[in-house]
């Protein structure tokens, strides 16, 4: 697909097939993030793949915190995948300080851009999640206490119809040369 055409319509799909997701897929959309770009290179995050049903449900039910329901659907998903942040290399952590900056998160916002367009463009649906119970989710995945848990993506084979997109006008989000 050109890269126009899958920035247009990749979405946050909410509804999926009850279908495996091949395991070459998985890898490929891993793939794509682990390649994304980070402050010094240093790749401070970890992907865990959550595709074991049981596991995969157990997580699951801890995205419709305080009694929310809107991640309802993140149990229909085949595979989650958890998005850790690592402790960032010494000149990321000074960086970050001068600046004001957390680069980490910033990172893996790059990374998980990269991750749900491959996913779109092999004919995956994604949902990028940052509302759930952390901490019953570290516990379930093992994740330790000192890292933190900053974003789920659900994945698999999307039965959402493709939706509009509605956004800002463009002279609504684009200063040009001064705000």
């Amino acid at each position: 697909m050109e890269f126009k055409e899958l920035v247009k319509t990749r979405q946050s799909d909410r509804s999926y097939e009850n279908r495996a997701v091949e395991r070459e897929k998985i890898e490929a959309v891993l793939e794509a993030a682990r390649l994304a770009p980070s402050a010094n290179n240093s790749q401070s995050w970890t992907f865990v793949v959550v595709d074991e049903p049981e596991l995969k449900n157990s997580v699951a039910k801890n995205t419709a915190a305080f009694g929310a329901n809107f991640n309802q659907f993140a149990a229909q998903a085949p595979v989650i995948i958890a998005v850790v942040a690592e402790k960032p290399i010494l000149m990321l952590r000074i960086g970050n300080f001068i600046q004001q900056k957390d680069y980490t998160q910033i990172d893996i916002g790059i990374a998980v851009e990269n991750l749900v367009l491959q996913a779109s463009d092999l004919g995956l649906g994604t949902c990028i999640l940052g509302w759930f119970k952390e901490k019953a989710i570290k516990k379930t995945l093992n994740i330790p206490k000192s890292k933190r848990l900053l974003l789920l993506v659900t994945l698999g084979y999307s039965t959402d119809k493709q939706r509009k997109k509605r956004r800002k006008a463009f002279d609504e989000t684009v200063k040009w040369n001064k705000y």
